[in-house]
């Protein structure tokens, strides 16, 4: 089956057609630099991180941006209360941002363009759309004309006159139009300002994701992602900007990931209701944070609690113990270039499923259920008394799928945190080389009382007619 995601724009699942065959384009709402990002922030980074590898892995040539937010309401109301400059709010969180991605296993995007750093190009392009009768200034203030851009509330579904009835009286009674959106901000005093053909002032928000993603990717780009909450006013004022200016159609493919929820309330600064990635990452591993994601559609909302993010823990240990105990039985294996061909057609079936799944609008909930196919497979082989040829053949295809897949989910590094020490390793050897010397002196008691402790304590000891291994438990 071919690739396909689900457009916001068309409210439909479509498949992927590059711009140019090959090559995907891809645009990421950053973050406004004002503080530690929330878990809640977390879902699209690390989702569309996940996409971007997977698109990547399917043989695209992808090229990824996200921007960076350094100038803001947000950033100016923060400085003020801490009585520092903006800049160096912004400089101190956006350093912060960066040591929280790598924690999350989120690999470097293409480019991490910053609103500071394109002012030249933000007032170009507001010029242009002065010089096209699409925006107006007044006293140092630049606003775009929503009316005049007939395909204002296509990718929302808004209509312009319901939401023009159902605005709230402005404060800026000079707007032709209660809907009418910021492109230049004129300075107030102590503000963080720019000169331009207007006036001292700054950039509104939503011109410089058009401007930053349009220099990085080109005027018509394949993918714009970013959460629920972006699709209005933000994206759809990206639109109305980008689309204004060049002409052309700005985005193929709309992708918009679901809300975080505490105890059924959307997880925001605003509400107070939120937790910092930076805080859970000190708890738990990046990779069980990341399985908590992959385990629900990313268009779904999903609801955080300590005991969900334990159960990604336990799901995620149980891919891990089942790895781990996989290369204990493989260990010293020889296998000859003629495996049979039957078992590893059936395994690779069920890593068409996984595919299948992954193509159908990026499912990872499905996906993963089809890893725990493999998982529960390999476990059934593991628990056996003996092994033929073709058990060890499946337990290395399996092995082999799950380690490819991870080039783009990105979870198998949590078995570091599960991993035995080398002493521990060591200590297991040689009570199992002692337990060996008891069987062989027909001494069951103490033999069986080395494995029941050893039981005890997590790791099972299994006997094989050719030789004895031991492997962690299994967790059920």
């Amino acid at each position: 089956m071919a690739l396909q995601v689900y457009n916001t724009l068309t409210n439909k699942k479509e498949e992927v057609v590059p711009v140019t065959p090959g090559k995907i384009t891809m645009y990421l709402c950053g973050p406004t630099v004002y503080d530690y990002f929330h878990i809640g922030n977390a879902r699209p980074f690390i989702v569309y991180d996940i996409f971007r590898r997977y698109l990547k892995y399917r043989g695209y040539d992808v090229k990824f941006v996200m921007n960076v937010t350094d100038i803001d309401d947000k950033i100016i109301t923060k400085a003020i209360k801490e009585a520092v400059p903006a800049s160096e709010v912004a400089g101190k969180y956006t350093n912060a941002f960066f040591e929280d991605l790598e924690k999350l296993g989120v690999e470097p995007a293409d480019e991490y363009p910053k609103a500071t750093e394109n002012i030249n190009e933000i007032i170009a392009l507001i010029e242009r759309l002065i010089d096209k009768g699409l925006a107006y200034q007044i006293e140092g203030d630049v606003y775009y004309s929503v009316a005049k851009f007939s395909g204002y509330g296509k990718l929302s579904g808004k209509n312009i006159e319901e939401l023009k009835s159902g605005a709230r009286i402005e404060i800026d009674a000079r707007k032709k139009n209660p809907l009418d959106f910021s492109l230049w901000k004129a300075a107030k005093p102590g503000e963080p300002a720019w000169d331009s053909p207007w006036g001292k002032g700054r950039p509104g928000w939503h011109i410089e994701c058009s401007v930053m993603s349009m220099k990085y990717l080109g005027e018509t780009i394949d993918i714009h992602a970013g959460g629920s909450d972006l699709v209005f006013p933000h994206h759809e004022n990206e639109i109305a900007q980008s689309e204004g200016a060049s002409g052309k159609p700005f985005v193929k493919y709309w992708m918009h990931n679901g809300f975080l929820n505490i105890e059924g309330e959307k997880m925001s600064k605003s509400l107070g209701n939120f937790f910092t990635a930076r805080d859970i990452m000190k708890k738990y591993h990046a990779s069980v944070i990341r399985m908590f994601f992959l385990q629900k559609h990313y268009k779904s909302p999903v609801s955080f609690s300590e005991d969900r993010i334990l159960e990604s823990q336990n799901a995620l240990e149980r891919i891990i113990t089942a790895m781990q105990n996989i290369d204990i039985v493989l260990k010293d294996i020889d296998f000859e270039d003629n495996d049979d061909q039957k078992v590893v057609e059936q395994i690779a079936g069920l890593k068409s499923e996984f595919l299948k799944n992954m193509d159908d609008d990026f499912n990872t909930a499905g996906a993963m259920s089809n890893i725990f196919d493999l998982v529960k497979e390999a476990n059934h082989i593991l628990s056996k008394t003996s092994l033929l040829r073709e058990d060890y053949i499946t337990l290395k295809e399996i092995r082999a799928i799950i380690e490819e897949f991870d080039s783009f989910l990105g979870i198998l590094s949590y078995k570091e945190e599960m991993h035995t020490s080398v002493s521990e390793d060591s200590l297991i050897s040689i009570l199992l080389d002692v337990r060996e010397q008891l069987r062989k002196e027909k001494l069951w008691n103490l033999s069986d009382e080395i494995r029941d402790k050893l039981a005890n304590l997590g790791v099972e000891i299994k006997d094989y007619p050719d030789k004895t291994i031991w492997m962690k438990k299994i967790k059920s």
